[in-house]
């Protein structure tokens, strides 16, 4: 159970390891870093201790003197309050520690060191904690790790009486701090405390297969009835949970907290919102950029575990986007169908899932590009979707569990996989009301539904359906590390006069179109802002600890010819500047090339070099099957060749799409070789 704690913390990118003392950073000016301890204790055994988020007693010290040495000075969240204010700019290489749960050792071994040295530390409590241990009353849950509750023994889950089960372990009131500690911490002048919220350091049941999610951004599955928590339930359960762990804060120290430490990290924006209406307006989080500036209102921290050094600390503070500036992570993707997870029959479907699970974990790489929505006669268009919705009908509500089965048991980042106009409407008066437009033989606009069914972007009745679909999605689905818009996105030459139409506005927008005949680039633009719009709806839904990403397919012939622009009303220039990544179908066959596929993999990575001065923000998506004729799978030998071209051309990230998991397609072992990111590229 512990296991899955840390592949959640380790997918939150907040640990590399251990480095090297000249790869140690500096602070920029008038930023902070954060930092997140825990249990403090003499007896640690550095990467083998029980619990791995514990530092000894020698380490904090050797940090606390590293510190002084350096120049590094601890700060407090009032001298973060006052640089944003404009009263005292932070000092050089400031830093910001933070110490989370209430444990026992914040007194005993952290306490007295904050004193001997000066430094402020940032407390956070689990008033819900306290007030347990404190009243010696049951707690029957473990707040350190969220598990599969079908896997769970029934006794494996249980505290002692007047215990919280903490790591794992039953800890009593002798295991947190006491009445009398925090109120001596907070006279000090040394001590500000934090809500760690009242009850939200759990996870709660997250959809009908059993799954565990944090408490803090999950809407509560109710197996009775089979239904979810609405949205006013839930924005009022946060709500309850943050003024009743400010007034038990207030009550035991005499100050309301005004900062908020989430538990796991896990927070969105909609739930910051929520605790800065009670008063706390500062939301603090794990996040791969740790380093901070006093103008935002949510702070990422370090995660600190398995007892490092003083330089491994400050290697590893070194934000995420720098890192990548300095050497570009590759990216390996596989682009995964949900239609081959699902089975009308639940045990075979999670049988299926199973298979899934082992060949992503096997296959080694960073992220699976998953389909929530349902095309059963592959024509592209969502007939259904995968999880609970206002509009389409929900052919199985599978994925979050499948989304979050692949990122705690195999390790990635998934990003859902969805239309961003192709939405199958079940009432097909209304779709065909709302469609994008073509003009008709008898000279009239029709619905253009050559090939994908798409909603106008240009009406504003389209872009209430698909953001509500968005919404939906984020509430299903909080913890996906990103969205990936399919290749619908495109308005041929001869389409969209929707926008013609009286109600028709720039998308996200109240401006009417005045000259509805628009340029290629207009329409490009327009569906860029259409996703825009729709995906913000999501964002403020998913957990912000991730570093949410979005990501667009592209034809790969809007590179090959620019003038094709005016075909799809798709540009690679505009697409790199408006998504974090642009996911290119570099797929010959598909494009109907009669070039040699390596041949015109090298014209593909030729142009997108030429158009935009590199890789680090594409991912060229191979196709795994020819679908000319019957559809075969290539072979997987014909993969692997192609994608160490890319890597000898400089290409940095790519994948592949489909993938039959059930039936090894395409086969195991040659794309391992060509995917992995080992130096040592077979399976271990």
């Amino acid at each position: 159970m512990q296991r899955l704690f840390m592949i959640l913390l380790t997918l939150v990118g907040v640990w590399h390891g251990p480095v090297h003392a000249q790869d140690a950073f500096t602070v920029p000016d008038g930023h902070f870093l954060a930092l997140s301890y825990h249990d403090v204790r003499d007896d640690v055994l550095p990467g083998r201790d029980t619990d791995p988020y514990a530092v000894s007693t020698r380490r904090l010290v050797e940090w606390f003197d590293w510190m002084e040495r350096q120049g590094w000075q601890p700060v407090s969240l009032q001298q973060i309050i006052d640089a944003r204010e404009g009263r005292e700019p932070l000092p050089a290489n400031a830093v910001l520690l933070t110490f989370d749960d209430g444990l026992a050792s914040v007194y005993s071994h952290v306490f007295p060191l904050l004193q001997a040295y000066e430094h402020p530390a940032l407390v956070a409590l689990q008033t819900g904690w306290l007030e347990t241990v404190w009243a010696g009353e049951n707690v029957t849950y473990n707040p350190e790790t969220f598990a599969d509750v079908a896997s769970l023994e029934v006794t494996g889950d249980q505290a002692p009486p007047g215990t919280v089960q903490y790591n794992e372990v039953p800890l009593g009131a002798e295991g947190f701090l006491a009445l009398s500690e925090l109120r001596e911490m907070q006279a000090s002048g040394l001590v500000e405390f934090a809500s760690h919220s009242h009850d939200l350091h759990r996870g709660i049941l997250a959809n009908p297969q059993g799954n565990e999610q944090p408490a803090a951004i999950t809407r509560r599955y109710d197996p009775q009835s089979g239904r979810y928590e609405d949205h006013d339930t839930f924005r009022q359960r946060i709500l309850d949970d943050m003024r009743t762990s400010s007034a038990s804060l207030e009550a035991v120290v005499g100050v309301a907290p005004r900062a908020v430490v989430w538990p796991y990290g896990a927070h969105t924006a909609e739930v910051d919102a929520l605790a800065s209406e009670a008063g706390m307006p500062w939301s603090i989080s794990l996040g791969a950029d740790p380093v901070n500036h006093p103008e935002q209102s949510r702070f990422n921290r370090l995660l600190i575990s398995d007892d490092p050094r003083p330089v491994e600390i400050a290697q590893n503070a070194r934000p995420e986007s720098a890192t990548r500036a300095v050497s570009p992570q590759p990216q390996r993707v596989i682009h995964v169908d949900l239609d081959y997870v699902y089975d009308p029959d639940p045990e075979q479907t999670n049988r299926n899932l199973g298979v899934l699970l082992d060949r992503i974990q096997r296959m080694q790489i960073r992220t699976v590009y998953l389909q929530a929505f349902a095309d059963p006669n592959g024509d592209g268009n969502a007939d259904a979707l995968y999880f609970p919705n206002r509009h389409l009908p929900v052919r199985a509500d599978l994925f979050n569990r499948v989304a979050w089965q692949l990122r705690t048991r195999a390790g990635v980042r998934v990003y859902a996989w969805m239309p961003l106009l192709a939405f199958d409407l079940p009432d097909q008066d209304l779709h065909a009301e709302l469609s994008v437009r073509r003009l008709g033989p008898e000279g009239s606009p029709v619905p253009a539904d050559r090939d994908y069914r798409r909603l106008s972007p240009f009406l504003p009745q389209s872009l209430e359906i698909v953001g509500e679909i968005y919404e939906d999605l984020g509430m299903a689905a909080s913890g996906i590390a990103g969205v990936l818009i399919h290749d619908d996105a495109y308005l041929a030459a001869d389409e969209d006069l929707a926008a013609c139409h009286e109600t028709a506005r720039w998308p996200g927008t109240d401006r009417p179109l005045g000259n509805c005949i628009l340029r290629p680039e207009e329409k490009t633009e327009a569906l860029i802002d259409f996703g825009e719009e729709v995906i913000s709806r999501l964002r403020t839904l998913t957990n912000l600890s991730l570093d949410f990403r979005t990501a667009r397919n592209l034809y790969a012939r809007v590179i090959l010819e620019p003038e094709a622009e005016a075909r799809f009303a798709q540009a690679l220039p505009a697409a790199v500047k408006a998504y974090d990544e642009v996911a290119i179908m570099a797929m010959p066959w598909l494009d109907g090339t009669e070039l040699p596929p390596d041949v015109w993999l090298t014209q593909l990575a030729d142009a997108v070099e030429e158009q935009i001065g590199g890789f680090e923000d594409v991912v060229f998506e191979l196709q795994a099957r020819d679908w000319r004729g019957e559809g075969r799978w290539l072979e997987a030998t014909l993969l692997r060749d192609w994608m160490e071209q890319l890597v000898r051309r400089g290409v940095l990230n790519f994948g592949y799409y489909p993938d039959d998991f059930l039936r090894d397609q395409p086969e195991f072992g040659p794309t391992f070789e060509g995917m992995s990111l080992n130096n040592f590229p077979y399976p271990r």
